[in-house]
């Protein structure tokens, strides 16, 4: 293992799977393979993205003319195991079973990714490998009651915090007429920022739930579209602030973004926190 890859795996156990550096931001978990020579355990950092209860990783290798020894390990011994971060900050380990997409599948996954992050269209362009996209289902589930009211609470918490700083943000804006008080601006921004983190983490975590829990599938599905929405009014009130708005404008947003997430948080809870913590909806 090179000294870099090392640095990246300690530092990820150490920040429940954040890291600085080149990854900073990446969307990034552990992947552990049994080496196809060896059969020693090998962990390798990989950039990962979600496709419903799914974890997709791709056998980039930066481009090079050569598959990475990971995915070597995997066509072996497709058992493998996997780290990622949870939306608490901790590690969730768990088994999982690694194959590789085939044909159209592949073409159309590996095309997604690289529309999303254009360096693998760039990865792909370098060299005449087809690039592998391999498909991580997980095997154990989540069925873990300590795990489902860890998630219950984390959602509880974040959404009283939400709802305390949009009040809070709600009392600023000056009368009709008067400035925005001093630092308002940062403070809606630093609201819009959080709120952006919060639904990412959700969205991380939905396709997990679908799997456990086959009965959130629409409301699941209607969660989806509604942070789709709540992120379209955010970029409008980020726009707005950049206009330096009248306050009786800034109040009038931020009371029909109030109104919009208090309904989206209500259903949130209604769906999610039975299900989490014994009750009956999404059994």
């Amino acid at each position: 293992m090179s000294a870099f890859n090392q640095q990246v795996i300690e530092e990820f156990r150490r920040n429940g799977g954040r890291v600085g550096g080149a990854f900073e931001g990446a969307d990034l978990l552990l992947l552990t393979t049994q080496g196809a020579r060896s059969g020693q355990d090998h962990t390798t950092p990989v950039v990962y993205v979600r496709d419903g209860a799914r974890l997709l990783v791709f056998a980039s290798n930066g481009g090079a003319a050569r598959h990475p020894a990971w995915y070597h390990n995997v066509r072996a011994a497709p058992r493998v195991s996997v780290e990622i971060g949870t939306p608490e900050g901790t590690l969730d380990r768990f088994e999982a079973e690694a194959v590789a997409a085939e044909g159209a599948e592949r073409d159309r996954l590996y095309a997604e990714q690289a529309r999303r992050n254009p360096a693998f269209a760039a990865y792909q362009a370098g060299t005449e490998r087809r690039i592998p996209v391999v498909v991580l289902r997980r095997v154990s589930g989540l069925a873990d009651p300590a795990r489902h009211a860890a998630i219950a609470a984390h959602l509880v918490r974040v959404h009283a915090e939400l709802r305390a700083e949009l009040a809070a943000l709600r009392s600023g804006p000056a009368a009709p007429g008067r400035r925005l008080p001093d630092g308002l601006a940062r403070h809606c921004l630093a609201f819009c920022g959080a709120l952006h983190t919060h639904h990412a983490s959700e969205d991380g975590v939905f396709g997990l739930l679908q799997e456990q829990f086959p009965g959130l599938t629409g409301a699941l599905d209607r969660m989806r579209a509604e942070h789709r929405k709540v992120a379209r009014a955010l970029t409008e009130l980020e726009a707005l602030l950049a206009s330096g708005p009248a306050p009786e404008v800034l109040r009038a947003e931020l009371d029909r973004l109030a109104a919009g997430l208090e309904e989206h948080f209500a259903y949130e809870e209604a769906q999610l926190l039975p299900a989490l913590t014994g009750g009956a909806a999404g059994a």
